[in-house]
């Protein structure tokens, strides 16, 4: 089915359009920026493409073909992802040669029982995402172990970030600057 045949209601400003839109493409674009799982967090690429082409909607002209309108969230997908990429490179190589070997830091026990604590308390679906999350491997691999849709799964686990920190910060722990 080409799907550009919501178009024109969607550059008109029709969000329940603009929902059948994403009902029907939102596992392609998704299925194309997997390849980036281990180094953004795929789910904002995902969301911010989404908004996007809800913006650029009333301005974008199709060039004939199906789904031309799938075909360009994809390439605005990857070219986000791929700059999210670039741009954690660039930060990485900022940090300046101290010159002299660091001393390891220390854990902290207290922040190590606080983030024990924190992973307990949540909800059982979002604690299995995240847990699954961090054993690694792709989304929809690590979803079909949890016995969730991949797209569940990655709300779950985008929920259980959420809520971890959130936890954290009533404990003292002050995460919001860094998990932008």
């Amino acid at each position: 089915m080409d799907h550009d045949l919501y178009l024109p209601a969607i550059s008109s400003g029709d969000p329940a359009a603009f929902g059948r839109w994403v009902a029907g493409s939102e596992l392609r674009i998704r299925a194309s920026l997997e390849r980036y799982s281990t180094q953004v967090d795929t789910e904002a690429v995902l969301q911010e493409t989404l908004l996007r082409i809800w913006q650029v909607a009333p301005r974008f002209r199709p060039d004939g073909k199906p789904d031309a309108l799938l075909r360009f969230a994809i390439r605005v997908g990857r070219n986000l992802a791929v700059s999210e990429v670039r741009r954690r490179r660039e930060v990485a190589t900022e940090v300046e040669d101290p010159g002299e070997p660091v001393a390891p830091l220390e854990p902290d026990p207290m922040l190590r029982d606080t983030l024990v604590r924190c992973r307990e308390e949540l909800p059982k679906k979002p604690r299995l995402a995240l847990e699954a999350r961090l054993t690694g491997g792709s989304d929809r691999e690590l979803a079909a172990q949890v016995a969730m849709q991949p797209n569940t799964f990655l709300q779950n686990v985008t929920r259980a970030r959420k809520l971890l920190v959130a936890c954290l910060e009533r404990h003292g722990v002050a995460l919001a600057a860094v998990m932008r």
